[in-house]
């Protein structure tokens, strides 16, 4: 049972961080389906932090400067999903497909690069990430998580840049009627996307094992967060509950062998692996009709074109 609370409670940290910034970009009027490439460079940078800190670093400062850095990677990244969406006014699904496509192949130069051979397996000390609460074992993106749940709800909904955001996903003709820059605000919500799932990336990666093979990417978890962000309505509470619910599947398909009813059935591990996926299709196929996106998402604003 620990074992289950364990990695559903580090998956759903995962899917929320990243579900979050989806959620930032979307409702400013971006689609951002980059979100698996920002969380596989995201982690990447992470990792390569983790590797290049002096030995004899204190925990704080490892995790301070890790976690910086792969929120701020996975921030530049997304920033050329921001240029083409905002300024080219390109299409929003091919070019965050395109930046999907990307990220996996420039990670894997890079690791091969710094592991000066043809590997793309990375090894790293995460101990510093982990620690005990009882017979539980934790690590520290549940706080950081649940930290900016909190953040994200306050600036949603309590602030004049939230509300700014807000109306540029919903009518973005009337929020630059009243002197909102939407170019700008787009920009932003991108930009806080692209950390919180360059986070979110570092944080999949990094508490469960010590050493990552990038060639996988991140084995879809950024689309599982956009499943998350759907089911979630866009809106920070449900999204942490629907982000629970998810990973709860995605745990099983870990740890079935480790459960007595689930391992007489002796069912094949990839029956486990789809679990995640199938559930998503099933659920948005029935929740689709009464989800209610953004009005303005996925649609370039012209501000000559009123």
């Amino acid at each position: 049972m620990l074992l289950l609370i364990k990695y559903t409670l580090l998956y759903a940290t995962v899917l929320m961080l990243v579900a979050l910034g989806g959620m930032f970009s979307e409702r400013s009027g971006i689609i951002n389906i980059a979100l698996e490439g920002i969380m596989v460079i995201g982690g990447l940078i992470g990792v390569m932090m983790i590797n290049i800190m002096p030995d004899g670093a204190s925990g704080f400062a490892l995790i301070t400067a890790s976690v910086l850095g792969a929120a701020a990677a996975g921030a530049l990244y997304s920033s050329l999903l921001a240029f083409a969406s905002v300024n080219l006014k390109a299409d929003q699904t091919i070019g965050g497909t395109a930046l999907n496509l990307l990220a996996t192949a420039v990670a894997m130069v890079i690791v091969k690069r710094f592991n000066g051979n043809q590997s793309s397996k990375v090894a790293f000390d995460n101990t510093a990430y982990i620690f005990n609460i009882g017979k539980l074992s934790v690590n520290v993106f549940l706080f950081i998580g649940l930290f900016v749940l909190a953040v994200s709800a306050v600036v949603l909904y309590k602030t004049r840049f939230g509300l700014r955001l807000r109306s540029c996903g919903e009518h973005p003709q009337a929020a630059d009627s009243v002197g909102i820059n939407v170019y700008k605000m787009r920009w932003a919500g991108v930009v806080i996307s692209g950390a919180l799932g360059g986070l979110g990336g570092f944080a999949y990666i990094v508490p469960s094992v010590q050493s990552w093979n990038f060639e996988v990417g991140v084995a879809g978890m950024g689309f599982l967060a956009l499943a998350v962000m759907i089911f979630g309505q866009w809106k920070p509470g449900r999204i942490f509950l629907a982000a629970l619910f998810f990973a709860l599947f995605k745990t099983l398909a870990n740890i079935a062998d480790s459960i007595d009813f689930l391992a007489v059935l002796n069912w094949p591990k990839e029956i486990y692996n789809m679990m995640p996926f199938v559930a998503s299709m099933i659920i948005l196929a029935f929740t689709s009709k009464k989800s209610r996106a953004p009005k303005a998402e996925g649609i370039p604003y012209d501000k000559g074109g009123r």
